[in-house]
């Protein structure tokens, strides 16, 4: 900030040289303006982000001290400048309430070329909501330019259920969300995204399998892989127990609100004569005992509660 207003002051000293040279006071047309001296139009000080109601910003111009004011955008989108009067900004980026600020000086011939400089001192929405499957969800305040990464950093990091994906809403677009990979397979960050203050940060949950029942740790499978076999959630559970009756194994799948059960040939799967089968996230493997009865409704219903009731072990 320190540097943009030495460059403004040491502009508006070119200026007034040019003045007494040309003995033009009260206006300088741009032909008549060396090249070497004349400002370039400054780039904001504020990354390029949509105004709204609320937000405090700082309106200067270059080359005029004088010109230097605080203004908060009023509740109905307007903003109240010396010499402009009221003019509406909300909903216009930075830029684009720059050139129309500029616009407006011009018009009423109180500046010839204005370049107009915005910078965001206090948002209206000032933190970065971060929800969904990390440690501590939550609004930060992170001023400054920050990535995704920063925000999911504040929020204590992604929680053991975490999923691969994340979705972010602009406060200037929340009906258009944008989902990205965060995750790749090997578990490095595949994206790092700038964020800004107003974001709501999403990070997605992962599918969960469970294996339930006469295994010998009965146990529930974060699906980092979409491809998780059958086979590989039994083997991930330690396997099965001696007294496990493998060809009355059945499959608890979640279609829409009522789950479907399906009998599994656990022992041909794995012996090897017949096909492994590809689960899909919240699948139930319930493998019974030799000495239970025919699943019924109560075995489906006892394999539920036991898939609910049962720790995460580990990630696939």
């Amino acid at each position: 900030m320190c540097k943009t207003r030495v460059i403004s002051i040491s502009n508006a000293l070119l200026f007034g040289m040019v003045l007494s040279v040309t003995g033009q006071q009260n206006s300088v047309s741009p032909s008549s303006k060396p090249s070497s001296q004349i400002s370039k139009p400054t780039q904001s000080a504020t990354p390029d982000v949509i105004l709204e109601g609320g937000d405090l910003l700082a309106v200067s111009v270059a080359g005029a001290p004088e010109y230097h004011y605080d203004v908060r955008v009023s509740s109905s989108g307007n903003a109240s400048l010396p010499m402009l009067g009221n003019i509406k900004i909300a909903g216009l980026s930075t830029q684009a309430a720059e050139g129309t600020i500029a616009q407006g000086l011009q018009a009423k011939g109180f500046f010839n070329d204005p370049q107009v400089s915005i910078f965001v001192k206090e948002y209206a929405t000032a933190g970065i909501s971060v929800l969904g499957e990390v440690q501590k969800p939550g609004i930060y305040p992170l001023p400054g330019k920050r990535t995704l990464l920063d925000a999911i950093s504040a929020a204590g990091g992604v929680s053991p259920k975490a999923g691969k994906t994340v979705t972010i809403s602009h406060r200037d677009a929340m009906d258009d969300p944008e989902t990205t990979m965060l995750l790749q397979d090997d578990g490095q960050t595949m994206i790092n995204m700038a964020v800004r203050p107003g974001d709501t940060i999403v990070i997605s949950k992962a599918g969960m399998v469970y294996v339930v029942g006469d295994v010998k740790e009965p146990t529930g499978i974060i699906m980092d892989n979409p491809h998780l076999s059958v086979l590989q959630a039994v083997a991930m559970a330690h396997g099965t127990n001696t007294t496990a009756k493998l060809k009355s194994a059945r499959l608890i799948h979640k279609a829409n609100s009522s789950p479907q059960d399906t009998p599994i040939p656990l022992d041909k799967i794995l012996a090897g004569k017949s096909p492994d089968l590809e689960l899909q996230a919240d699948d139930v493997v319930f493998v019974p005992n030799s000495v239970a009865k025919a699943v019924t409704r109560r075995t489906l219903e006892a394999a539920l509660q036991a898939a609910t009731g049962i720790a995460i072990w580990g990630r696939y």
